[in-house]
């Protein structure tokens, strides 16, 4: 049978998990709710056989599984009610941006004993799979560290200018919103990480979130973990990572575009789909309903969240 699903945030990323959702044949969105109207209207014509319910409450009351997309401070509230009320969620990232708050909530959800989950959307991913394979297989020779490499040329992006609040330094930037992907897939593939330093770069309004970011991270062997990221000037989007091996580096653009190098040029693992995003959310969504079962899946444990966002906020703090 269909899982019965409320979604809660209709924002850009409340309707794309929406647009994939509905038609596909295991899921049935029941129950939709923000509260913004224009954002209700355009979730409903995507799912025109659920409901727009007056309240948070009542979205959770009428599905099984409830899809939290809205912005990260009032959602550790909704995900509490949803697990009291015995019903499965599904976060979006980042877990939040208080340690304290994320940690009573990974120890409620994991004492209500609901089935929970992040929405880091590598995590079914065809890359994650293979290149975890080729590192404990051997064939990447000794693993030498990871490079990460995110610039705009403004943020938010021109798709996420409704999403007001990803501008804020209290709940956005591209830290949290992009580099804590790489951070979950990368500590998949070398184990726990610790900050080492940090230079992160803000502008002369103290509420705008970062233009910068410089860091360096290690995992328990001393592997280290470069990354760079800035906003500004003329330039295309650039979003990639490199997982380094002494006899082949593999490279992830796009979040999905995998690539391997023996010492030449990086060469495309697999042809990029025709819709990268379709895939992803296809993988997310039939792994979810692996979760919603018990069963084992790959999706994002809310520990594995909080652990990237411990070493996110540490980032993003001033230091001298």
């Amino acid at each position: 049978m269909a899982v019965k699903t409320a979604v809660i945030g209709l924002g850009i990323m409340g309707r794309r998990m929406l647009e994939h959702m509905a038609p596909h044949a295991r899921y049935a969105p029941v129950a939709l709710w923000d509260p913004d109207a224009a954002a209700c209207a355009a979730a409903q014509a995507l799912a025109p056989a659920a409901r727009i319910t007056a309240t948070a409450d009542e979205a959770i009351a009428a599905a099984d599984l409830v899809y939290l997309a809205c912005p990260p401070v009032p959602r550790k509230a909704y995900a509490l009610a949803a697990a009291k009320a015995g019903k499965a969620v599904f976060l979006e990232k980042p877990l939040g941006v208080d340690l304290a708050e994320s940690e009573a909530l990974v120890a409620a959800l994991a004492d209500s004993g609901v089935p929970a989950a992040v929405n880091f959307t590598q995590a079914a991913g065809a890359a994650l799979g293979n290149i975890g394979q080729a590192a404990r297989s051997g064939a990447m020779g000794d693993l030498m560290g990871v490079d990460m490499i995110v610039t705009y040329s403004a943020w938010p992006r021109a798709w996420q200018q409704a999403a007001d609040w990803l501008r804020f330094r209290a709940e956005g930037g591209m830290t949290r919103e992009v580099i804590s992907h790489f951070l979950f897939f990368t500590q998949r593939i070398l184990g726990p990480l610790s900050l080492v330093w940090a230079r992160p770069s803000y502008p002369a309004d103290p509420a705008l979130c970062e233009t910068a970011l410089l860091a360096r991270l290690e995992n328990p062997a001393g592997l280290p973990v470069s990354i760079l990221a800035s906003v500004g000037g003329a330039q295309p989007d650039r979003q990639e990572f490199t997982i380094k091996g002494s006899k082949a580096s593999h490279r992830v653009s796009e979040f999905s575009d995998e690539s391997v190098s023996d010492g030449g040029p990086f060469t495309d693992v697999r042809p990029a789909p025709a819709d990268r995003r379709a895939v992803a959310l296809k993988a997310q969504l039939d792994d979810l309903l692996l979760c919603v079962a018990g069963r084992p899946h790959r999706l994002a444990t809310p520990q594995e969240a909080l652990e990237v966002q411990r070493l996110v906020e540490a980032m993003l703090r001033d230091r001298p």
